[in-house]
């Protein structure tokens, strides 16, 4: 007889061996959902953008991806897109219950460079998510705001002029929803405009499509109210 043979026929090891093959499995599962999120986004950013040049970077295992676009097209408002995507470990189930809990949800943020700086700073939150650390808009109590109804959702409106009021209420009712939109921010001080979202496969586009498209005539707005 072998001396590990009372080991394993205890119901204790079959439970860890069994337990050590989930793990396992859920690992690569999770592995393979994480990358076809991110590939999926990406994807996405290139149709929206149509970067003339473009670099991708791992910057966190499963769970994190960079990626810079450079556009030169002539006439076009931006120079560069810096995107980053952040996603729940869905690799190490013993972990990510405790993930969602705090982080709730993936995350894709950008930032979109601007060849001219904007004549005003503007900002179109969830109120849900203003209340998460880093959200939270610095010089709010210099902007006017209001609360909006937004596919459901509800929305805090930060402006400087009525024009650019006229604007984002525009904008808001020519998109009956905001899809994965949780913030978007025009900031003159930074030469950007940073939106955040909340990535699922593809419908990235669908929801960033209407902004990028909206993004000129608000940029115009602005300039005509100073």
């Amino acid at each position: 007889m072998s001396d590990y043979e009372p080991i394993v026929t205890q119901p204790v090891f079959f439970l860890f061996v069994a337990f050590s093959f989930l793990l396992a499995y859920g690992y690569f599962w999770g592995r393979r959902r994480n990358h076809a999120i991110f590939a999926s986004a990406f994807e996405d950013l290139l149709k929206v953008f149509r970067p003339s040049d473009q670099t991708f970077t791992n910057i966190g295992g499963a769970i994190g991806y960079h990626a810079n676009l450079h556009i030169r097209k002539k006439g076009a408002i931006l120079s560069r897109v810096d995107a980053t995507i952040t996603m729940l470990p869905r690799h190490s189930w013993l972990y990510l219950p405790v993930s969602k809990l705090t982080r709730k949800y993936d995350r894709l943020f950008l930032e979109l460079h601007l060849k001219a700086p904007p004549a005003e700073e503007c900002h179109l939150i969830e109120t849900g998510y203003s209340g998460f650390a880093g959200s939270r808009i610095t010089n709010s109590e210099q902007l006017q705001q209001e609360e909006v109804d937004w596919g459901g959702y509800r929305f805090r409106l930060y402006y400087q002029s009525p024009e650019t009021r006229s604007s984002l209420m525009d904008f808001l009712s020519r998109s009956p929803e905001p899809g994965l939109i949780r913030h978007i921010a025009v900031v003159p001080g930074r030469k950007k405009c940073f939106i955040f979202m909340i990535p699922k496969r593809g419908q990235v586009a669908d929801s960033l499509f209407p902004v990028y498209n909206w993004l000129p005539s608000l940029i115009k707005t602005m300039q005509r109210s100073v």
